[in-house]
């Protein structure tokens, strides 16, 4: 399925070396301001080609909005939005046309459909993750009026990990490092990869400030649950923790639970979620990105008939995904949130009451 969400839902569109991508946002709300510069730097932070970290692949995800709004504001109907390919470099992949990249969705793509676009992985590149963070934008555009903030960094490169969260330093950052005091040896390390024609894996840390207690849905469509689907449909990614995570199941439950005061909970080890709702304290995220399957090294792989072969690929490729990964990542949270935020509204009746009486 290539949409996501319930009422606040979009549909992405396009290939890595198509004529376009794009997204079509459906669900918001009537009267929202659609700033299209905030649209635009948020594309900004996740296009390729911005340094030495990152794929040399220059684009410059122009976004151009084809509906949906009107007078700077959006109708209520369908947002549709545009990106234009620029720099495909198509004959860089002739070689790779018959055989399969090892760690790439080539082998999975064909089995399934019997045909693969193999220029650049087609719909299966991370180049379609574009349209998720101009539909992200959307989401916190409409966040924003609600004083939710979502923000993201990179915690850990290679194996090295922050000490400390500094989001505010986010931006300053090549790498988007939380850490001042490891960033340089987190740089180092993706520099040493690229160099070897290998690349390396990080963990980013997405956190939502103010979003309200209650949101998320009993059983079936839990806040937690969700947050980790959309982690997961984010290429390269390999797993997912909310709050503890994978540390909780080395805890004991004195240890673990939170403690609550007339001020608010003491601790977090929940990441934010009860229950699969958001209990009102900050939601806490960890999503672990494996390392760039496009490498510079002979690999061993077959060919549609089953002949042994020599991958040897081409190409502009990241050192790094979850550098950027992280602002997809951030984006999918935005996404998740205005979603629940808006299917919260039928929770009460006197929700309904506020507008209809």
């Amino acid at each position: 399925m290539n949409t996501f969400g319930r009422k606040f839902c979009f549909t992405t569109f396009g290939e890595s070396h198509g004529k376009a991508i794009g997204c079509v946002v459906d669900g918001v709300p009537a009267g929202l301001e659609i700033d299209e510069e905030f649209i635009q730097s948020e594309l900004d932070r996740r296009k390729p080609g911005q340094n030495k970290f990152a794929t040399a692949r220059k684009e410059g995800d122009k976004i151009e909005i084809l509906s949906g709004v009107f007078e700077g504001v959006s109708t209520g109907t369908p947002i549709a939005m545009i990106i234009f390919n620029e720099n495909q470099k198509s004959g860089d992949y002739d070689s790779v046309k018959d055989l399969f990249r090892p760690g790439h969705a080539d082998f999975t793509y064909f089995h399934k459909y019997g045909i693969r676009d193999y220029r650049g992985g087609g719909r299966s590149s991370a180049r379609e993750t574009a349209a998720r963070v101009a539909a992200g934008a959307i989401a916190k555009l409409l966040l924003n009026t609600l004083h939710v903030k979502v923000q993201s960094g990179i915690c850990a490169i290679g194996g090295i990990e922050a000490k400390s969260y500094d989001f505010e330093r986010v931006a300053k950052s090549e790498i988007y490092a939380l850490d001042g005091n490891v960033e340089e040896a987190q740089k180092e390390v993706i520099l040493e990869a690229k160099n070897a024609h290998d690349s390396v894996g990080g963990v980013a840390l997405v956190q939502v400030v103010g979003a309200p207690a209650g949101l998320g849905e009993p059983i079936y469509y839990k806040l937690d649950a969700l947050l980790a689907e959309a982690m997961m449909g984010i290429n390269g990614v390999k797993g997912v923790e909310i709050g503890e995570g994978f540390h909780a199941s080395a805890l004991k439950g004195s240890q673990n639970n939170d403690a609550i005061s007339k001020e608010g909970f003491v601790t977090n080890h929940s990441g934010g979620i009860l229950g699969g709702m958001s209990n009102g304290d900050t939601i806490t995220c960890k999503v672990y990105f494996k390392p760039t399957p496009s490498i510079f090294l002979a690999q061993e792989t077959i060919d549609k008939e089953g002949n042994a072969l020599t991958c040897n690929l081409k190409g502009r490729h990241d050192p790094c995904i979850a550098v950027r990964g992280s602002v997809v990542a951030e984006s999918m949270t935005a996404l998740v949130i205005a979603d629940l935020l808006l299917l919260n509204l039928g929770a009460k009746v006197e929700h309904l009451k506020r507008v209809y009486m």
